[in-house]
């Protein structure tokens, strides 16, 4: 874990993802996608896990219907922005257009107004603090990630959550291929099984973001 992590874990808990003890959160990023999301879908339904997706509005412009079905199966929504762009590269009036045209889409398709926001690559400034707060949403990151978007084996992508997956955290994975290595996604939905066994061994629940660090 690196350094800035550990201080932003030490002293910005919530906006870490660090919840209530006895359990985690599970979240995935840069969905809808027509051949990921429905993959996650079914073996969160074979787990029984209820966890939060992070989506991008130009996705859920381009697959309403999979967007829906997140929602259909008890999963919550949160903004990922409506461009995967860096932050950085952004002002903050183009991000604050940026958040609320995601937030009015993403609501608007799936009847749920989104709570929680992540931006992409995990980068934040000034300008995305102001934005998100004007577009009435909550900034949250990970304390634990698979970095599956190099479309690595299952085996290394639950190793590498495990490496820094603590009692409270809250595990970032990807359920769309839309800004990484295609095909990606598959390397997840088998590593969420093995993940899984790790979970129960540990006796953890896994949460959606509200239930895990709450509103």
């Amino acid at each position: 874990m690196t350094r800035g992590r550990l201080l932003r874990q030490a002293f910005l808990p919530r906006l870490s993802g660090v919840g209530a003890p006895g359990g985690i959160a599970v979240s995935f990023d840069d969905g809808p996608d027509p051949r990921g999301t429905p993959a996650v879908l079914e073996v969160l339904e074979v787990l029984g896990w209820r966890v939060t997706f992070f989506l991008l509005g130009s996705q859920v412009a381009r697959y309403p219907d999979v967007a829906r079905d997140i929602v259909a199966a008890g999963h919550e929504i949160g903004v990922h922005g409506y461009l995967h762009r860096n932050h950085l590269a952004r002002g903050p009036l183009a991000l604050r257009v940026d958040l609320e045209r995601a937030k009015g889409l993403i609501g608007d398709v799936t009847g749920r107004a989104p709570y929680w926001f992540r931006p992409p690559y995990g980068v934040m400034s000034g300008g995305t603090m102001w934005a998100a707060r004007r577009a009435a949403l909550r900034p949250v990151l990970w304390t634990a990630w698979g970095r599956d978007w190099i479309s690595a084996p299952a085996e290394a992508i639950t190793a590498t959550v495990l490496r820094t997956l603590r009692d409270g955290g809250t595990v970032l994975l990807h359920d769309s291929d839309c800004t990484s290595e295609p095909g990606s996604w598959r390397g997840t939905v088998r590593a969420l099984p093995l993940l899984a066994a790790h979970v129960q061994a540990r006796r953890w629940q896994v949460r959606t973001l509200t239930e895990h660090v709450g509103r």
